[in-house]
């Protein structure tokens, strides 16, 4: 059975795509624009996490997940 690490599946270039996408923008239920990003253009498998808010624990690299602050704005995205 190969090793698989979390690292390389999602790897650091599609990482820094979504970063460049996300970071500093609000997510939008529709609207895609300078300030805005669409939830229906996230990736099937994604998860959006609100400060304070519980996740779970199972870990899934294929799975984006979106960090926003209490503004709703982008902070940080990860495959977990």
């Amino acid at each position: 059975m190969p090793l698989l690490v979390p690292e390389l599946i999602a790897s650091g270039n599609q990482k820094t795509e979504w970063q460049n996408k996300l970071i500093g923008k609000k997510l939008h239920e529709s609207t895609s624009d300078s300030s805005n990003f669409a939830k229906t253009d996230l990736p099937k498998d994604h998860r959006v996490l609100e400060p304070g808010a519980m996740a779970t624990t199972d870990h899934n690299p294929n799975r984006l997940t979106v960090h926003v602050g209490n503004d709703g704005t982008v902070t940080n995205v990860d495959f977990k």
